[in-house]
C-alpha cells in the first residue's frame, strides 16, 4: 500500500514504475542549495506500464503522450519535493483520466424569457429617464 501512488479509486501506480531524477535546484538558497540535489523529476512511462488497463492507457496516450514528466523544485528539501512531484503526477494523471460528460443543449424556460424581457424593459426605462427633457437645448 505504501509503495503505490494512489491516482483514483480504480488506479494505483506502483512506485517501481516511476523513474526518478535528481539535480541541483536553480535560484537563490544559499550554501545549502548549492550542495544538495533538491530538484526532483518524476517520469511515468504510459506505454510500458503494466498497471494501466487498455482504456486508461489509450486515454492517457491521447491526453498526455507516451511519457508523463513532472518536476518539483519549490522547496529546499528533497523529501518535500518528492512528495510534491508525486502529488502533481497523481493530479495530472487523474485529470487526464476524467471523462467529461458532453453538454446537452437546452432551451431557455418561460421564466427565464420573462426575466430577460423584464430586465430589458427596466434598462430601457432607466435610459429614457436619463435623457434630456424636450426643450432643454435652449
Amino acid at each position: 500500500m505504501a509503495d503505490d501512488l494512489r491516482v483514483s479509486g480504480s488506479l494505483r501506480i506502483p512506485l517501481a514504475e516511476l523513474e526518478w531524477r535528481f539535480s541541483r535546484s536553480g535560484g537563490p538558497g544559499g550554501q545549502h542549495a548549492n550542495t544538495s540535489d533538491t530538484r526532483v523529476e518524476v517520469r511515468f512511462d504510459v506505454e510500458a506500464s503494466p498497471t494501466l488497463g487498455p482504456r486508461q492507457r489509450a486515454r492517457l496516450l491521447e491526453k498526455l503522450g507516451p511519457m508523463v514528466r513532472v518536476v518539483a523544485s519549490d522547496e529546499r528539501s528533497q523529501t518535500r519535493n518528492r512528495q510534491l512531484a508525486l502529488e502533481r503526477l497523481a493530479t495530472r494523471v487523474a485529470d487526464a483520466l476524467r471523462v467529461e460528460t458532453p453538454r446537452r443543449p437546452t432551451r431557455p424556460g418561460k421564466g427565464a424569457k420573462e426575466r430577460r424581457l423584464q430586465a430589458k424593459r427596466q434598462q430601457g426605462e432607466r435610459k429614457r429617464l436619463r435623457a434630456r427633457p424636450p426643450g432643454a437645448d435652449e
